[in-house]
């Protein structure tokens, strides 16, 4: 048995080592409202200008959630000091979800503040806590730490900017933060970390990321149920009902009937876990994710409007569409990269084609709200089934 060099770390080589603890799990509540108001604000907004301001929003929500999700991987959420860390950055968490609506209107200032705070304050409580008992790992918060101040200071620029300056800011915080890691947070004078370096548990990570996939996918089917609550229940309603939830139940399945075990199982034995976690976990998943928040959207719009789309309908059909495709073009790299595959799986590419062939006939009107929910529905049934078909024959 290994003893921790800190009594704040994780005591690795024990069965309870790797496993995600209550505390992280109630942390992650907060995201469960985080989530719905991502869906709820590009309801609002569907147009370009508000799909672009919702990916903007998710690009920091998510990333702030990876972070704190790296860093339980060697903090022990069963110390005090660092259950207090948790408990204030979902306090923020919640104050940052508050004011997404209104992010890109009088709450950008807050926005930016808490966004920004949280990001750099449990960064440097992690390079202390390592100071004098991880070199490797306090040189590479130290890092983290500076290039999130930079990030920072464009998240708080933009809050006190105006239109599309704020926007302009915002772009430039999420780019500074998301080549950090592909630049292994080179600093001049410092040099760069090694993914070798990063002694990250994959059980834990693995664990980490299919429970925020649960995450979105439950808000979605909380979503659906609200919806339909709401509704008059005609025979249409009813049927898109029906329609959002097995599409919740194909995605679900598509993701943790093999491939989610699967993936678990490779990171936890591979040469260099850090590589893996950084591309499969905190990239990829992006798409995953997104993919369900763009699909909690759509099924409100059917169950709204089952039987005719709204003016010209680009907007939804952009949204029911694209939601399924983000979803499995996710899963697929996320596979493909997890499993020692010459290609993403077959099915996975062959439900991308099917839903971009419905794309014309949609646009054609060809097919009511209802019907082309029910058609991408299908074809995440047909992914599910060839898969698992495919998966128990070999």
């Amino acid at each position: 048995m290994t003893q921790p060099a800190s009594p704040l770390l994780r005591q690795r080589g024990t069965a309870e080592s790797n496993r995600v603890a209550m505390v992280e799990l109630f942390f992650d509540l907060v995201f469960v409202f985080a989530v719905t108001q991502l869906s709820h604000t590009l309801l609002e907004n569907l147009t370009t200008q508000g799909a672009l301001q919702t990916l903007l929003l998710f690009l920091a929500v998510w990333w702030l959630w990876i972070f704190t999700s790296w860093v339980t991987n060697w903090l022990d959420p069963d110390r005090t000091p660092v259950r207090v860390l948790l408990f204030a950055l979902m306090l923020g968490g919640l104050l940052l979800s508050s004011s997404i609506p209104q992010a890109f209107a009088e709450r950008g200032l807050v926005f930016g503040i808490v966004f920004a705070t949280m990001q750099v304050g449990r960064t440097v409580f992690v390079a202390v806590a390592m100071r004098g008992r991880h070199r490797v790992l306090h040189e590479n918060f130290v890092r983290i730490a500076l290039w999130l101040a930079v990030s920072g200071a464009f998240w708080v620029t933009g809050g006190l900017a105006e239109g599309p300056m704020r926007a302009t800011f915002w772009v430039a915080a999420v780019a500074i933060e998301y080549v950090g890691p592909a630049l292994y947070f080179y600093v001049p004078g410092l040099g760069r970390s090694h993914t070798i370096d990063w002694d990250v548990d994959g059980h834990h990570l693995a664990e980490r990321c299919a429970l925020f996939v649960i995450i979105a996918l439950g808000e979605s089917v909380l979503v659906t149920g609200a919806t339909f609550a709401g509704h008059a229940w005609a025979t249409p309603t009813v049927a898109a009902f029906v329609v959002a939830f097995l599409g919740s139940v194909a995605m679900w399945w598509i993701y943790f009937d093999s491939g989610a075990e699967r993936a678990s199982h490779r990171i936890e034995h591979s040469d260099d876990p850090g590589r893996q976690a950084r591309l499969a976990y905190t990239y990829l998943h992006l798409l995953i994710i997104a993919g369900v928040i763009v699909c909690a959207v759509a099924d409100e719009l059917v169950l709204a409007h089952p039987d005719h789309f709204e003016g010209d309908g680009r907007a939804a059909i952009a949204a029911m569409i694209g939601g399924p495709m983000l979803y499995l073009l996710g899963v697929a790299l996320f596979k493909w990269v997890c499993n020692d595959r010459r290609g993403p799986p077959l099915s996975h590419c062959a439900g991308v084609v099917l839903l971009a062939a419905l794309w014309p006939v949609a646009l054609a009107h060809l097919l009511s709200p209802l019907a082309l929910g029910t058609a991408t529905t299908l074809v995440l049934v047909i992914v599910a089934t060839w898969e698992t078909v495919a998966l128990r024959r070999g």
